[in-house]
């Protein structure tokens, strides 16, 4: 390959976010009013609501670490620029192959049509066809799928063409035909046309298929098919490699005659006995580790040196992303690179961002974050790999790849001989006794399987890059109700929180390993379902405290009183700020606000509690698949930023029941002012009282869907009359 040294300059530049002068000073206030509140805490400990005093200042100790913890991704986030001109000049046509894994588990759940439009927008990225091969690894094994990837294939003949010739974004086709054209020419405007009816009609088989359940008869006569039988179903089905384009064969042409991608279809062998480890499972089924190690189906085929891997639902938005990662792998200064994330964006967000999902702060702020520590965390999508360090390599000071030597395929047999030998490397037993989930590929164990991959990756010297380019590199879909976002949230925070209790906790794996600003941002992650337990703590108690006219707070007139509200003050200012500067509006914030306590009434402290009982043996490891199908009336109040009740899941009842129970303290506690005690003791009450009207503000859709709300998505009624039965017994046995 060419010598790096022989252009001039780099392939990318970084630059330090601005205004971190102030920010620091601005943390370092907040710093200074954790501490005094911490002191007046432990020295004004009253008589009367003595341990919920205390409870209070646990909750706060708690808080305050917390916040100084997350202040390691906001220190000095770093942003890059590429310089992709570049790479052609240096490398000509010796740029390296790309592998890109998408894995998908259920045809119902993650509907086929939705998966064939991701395959085609990273089948049409602007790179040399011939370098690139996708493989759509099928846990379910499903015929549905199979078939609905074949219609891909037949479709990429005529669309690829199209991305090629209008150079037009994004290259999904669901995505790029969901708005009207915008060229005005005759002509461009007919091949449109033509071009959105040939998608419509290959969508309509597709999306016909899998509501029969069938394939037509017609394509049963393909040999292809006989690899199924009835027997199979989604939990207990052989080992299935399909390969439905080769890039080798000069007649795998589209239809201007320019060669197609490899494109490969997997279904890893499942059988009820054997444990499949789930995404990383089917991740790993996927890798090859060097030559002298056990290889796997990527290496049999195409044996590129970089992997992309892609969730089922986030398609390409940026035709040059490879070229973007490209320039971290081969620039002269970053050997150590082990992997590019992307961070993860949505595009179907509401305009207020209803349920919280943008990530916006989290991708644009906190992960750039990593970078001056050592780089980001694995997100387990949108994420670029050096194959070897993604199969257990660790980092020496001397390393430096041999791409092309790392490309050579040493099999050469025809496509079904091909076939025959993946398909014998991704059986059930072939990881028996080997490092598979443990020292090779993604890490087993745990639900987040990606970021204790990506932890234990650079404590084995790696460091990674977060690129976040101004046109987004992937868009996902975003959970569309309120539940599948807590059940979603729910898996997120107990799989970090598992990995906090166990020996890969950052803070005692990484130890000499990797920075201790690494650690602490790893943390963040960690700690989100624990933040459950003062969090519940502080939304029960100081309203409880109110009805029962236990001030826990200091009064208005005293200069304590000014420390707490410089705190709260200056936290949600800059909250709301820093929101605002990543694009969202004031009332996408509030909606934040709202979520933040919801998930850790619930996802949260549901993952703390199932922690808890898998530590001590009770259950094991389970995946939940968020669904990206809602019917008509969810899509539409979805559209119209309507909260979605309308199932009976039992986080609804600690939502309803804390909402209830902070409205009847509030207009307890202001009786008692009005009636009793008098209106000059809201001097006393003046904390309490915010505090308790924050959350009945936060929780105003709630006592709509609970009262008001005819329409399917409001709170069931026997939701609403239980939580209202224990939020009244709460209030009564407080005031007795």
């Amino acid at each position: 390959m060419v010598d790096i040294e022989n252009g001039s300059g780099y392939l990318f530049t970084a630059e330090s976010a601005k205004g971190r002068a102030a920010y620091k000073l601005y943390a370092s206030s907040v710093l200074a009013g954790i501490l005094l509140i911490w002191f007046y805490r432990a020295t004004h400990i009253p008589l009367e609501g003595r341990w919920a005093w205390l409870g209070l200042f646990g909750a706060e100790i708690w808080f305050g670490f917390y916040w100084f913890v997350t202040q390691s991704a906001r220190w000095n986030p770093i942003y890059y620029r590429t310089h992709k001109d570049k790479l052609s000049q240096r490398f000509g046509a010796q740029l390296p192959k790309v592998d890109i894994f998408v894995c998908t588990a259920d045809p119902f759940a993650e509907p086929p049509s939705l998966v064939m439009s991701t395959i085609l927008s990273l089948m049409a990225y602007d790179y040399e066809p011939e370098k690139l091969s996708i493989y759509l690894s099928d846990d379910a094994g499903s015929i549905l799928t199979f078939y609905a990837l074949w219609e891909a294939s037949c479709f990429a003949k005529h669309w690829l063409p199209y991305c090629k010739k209008f150079k037009m974004e994004p290259r999904s086709p669901m995505a790029y035909f969901s708005t009207p054209c915008k060229d005005n020419n005759n002509s461009n405007y007919n091949e449109w046309s033509s071009m959105k009816k040939l998608f419509e009609d290959m969508t309509s088989r597709i999306e016909r298929v899998v509501s029969l359940g069938k394939i037509p008869e017609e394509f049963k006569e393909q040999k292809r098919v006989s690899k199924w039988n009835a027997e199979m179903t989604s939990r207990n089905h052989r080992p299935i490699v399909q390969i439905m384009i080769d890039g080798r064969d000069q007649t795998a042409t589209d239809l201007d005659g320019n060669p197609l991608p490899t494109l490969v279809y997997v279904a890893r062998e499942k059988h009820p006995q054997h444990h499949h480890n789930f995404k990383a499972g089917a991740m790993n089924a996927l890798i090859r580790v060097s030559s002298y190690v056990q290889i796997r189906v990527s290496s049999e085929i195409s044996n590129a040196p970089i992997i992309l891997n892609v969730d089922c639902d986030m398609y390409s938005n940026n035709s040059a992303s490879i070229k973007d990662a490209l320039c971290f792998f081969l620039d002269k200064r970053s050997h150590d690179v082990a992997y590019v994330q992307y961070p993860q964006f949505f595009h179907n967000i509401t305009k207020n961002d209803l349920y919280a999902n943008s990530l916006n702060v989290i991708g644009m702020v906190e992960i750039s974050g990593f970078d001056i520590w050592g780089g980001p965390a694995y997100v387990g999508t949108g994420c670029f790999h050096r194959r070897e360090s993604l199969c257990g390599k660790k980092y020496s000071g001397d390393y430096n790849e041999d791409w092309i030597r790392s490309e050579e395929i040493k099999h050469q047999e025809n496509t079904s001989t091909l076939e025959g030998r993946a398909e014998s490397l991704i059986t059930c037993i072939y990881e028996n006794n080997t490092l598979w989930g443990k020292e090779v590929g993604l890490k087993y164990g745990f639900p987040v399987e990606d970021i204790i991959t990506g932890l234990t990756i650079q404590c084995k010297g790696w460091r990674s890059i977060c690129h976040n380019p101004s046109r987004k590199g992937f868009l996902g879909m975003a959970p569309t109700t309120l539940e599948q976002t807590l059940v979603q949230h729910k898996r997120w925070g107990e799989g970090n929180f598992q990995i906090s209790l166990s020996k890969h906790c950052p803070i005692i794996q990484g130890h000499g390993k990797i920075k201790l600003g690494l650690q602490f941002a790893y943390s963040i992650y960690g700690l989100w379902a624990p933040n459950s337990l003062p969090t519940f703590y502080y939304l029960i108690v100081p309203p409880l405290c109110l009805l029962k006219g236990i001030s826990l707070f200091p009064k208005v007139s005293s200069p304590w009183f000014t420390t707490f509200a410089y705190v709260i003050v200056a936290k949600n200012t800059y909250a709301a700020a820093e929101s605002l500067l990543c694009g969202d509006t004031f009332s996408g914030w509030w909606n934040s606000q709202r979520m933040w306590v919801y998930k850790r009434l619930t996802s949260y402290l549901y993952g703390v509690s199932d922690t808890i009982i898998k530590l001590l043996g009770f259950s094991k490891s389970s995946f939940t698949i968020t669904s990206k199908v809602a019917d008509g009336d969810e899509s539409k109040r979805y559209e119209n930023e309507v909260m979605e009740f309308g199932s009976s899941s039992p986080m609804f009842r600690i939502i309803a029941t804390i909402a209830v129970l902070n409205l009847g303290c509030l207009l307890g506690g202001v009786m008692r002012l009005l009636v009793y005690e008098g209106v000059a003791r809201l001097n006393d009450y003046f904390a309490q009282l915010i505090l308790c009207g924050s959350m009945v503000a936060i929780n105003v859709p709630v006592y709509g869907a609970m009262f008001f709300r005819k329409d399917k998505g409001r709170i069931p009624p026997s939701i609403t009359f239980a939580s209202l039965c224990l939020a009244m017994a709460t209030c009564l046995v407080q005031i007795v």
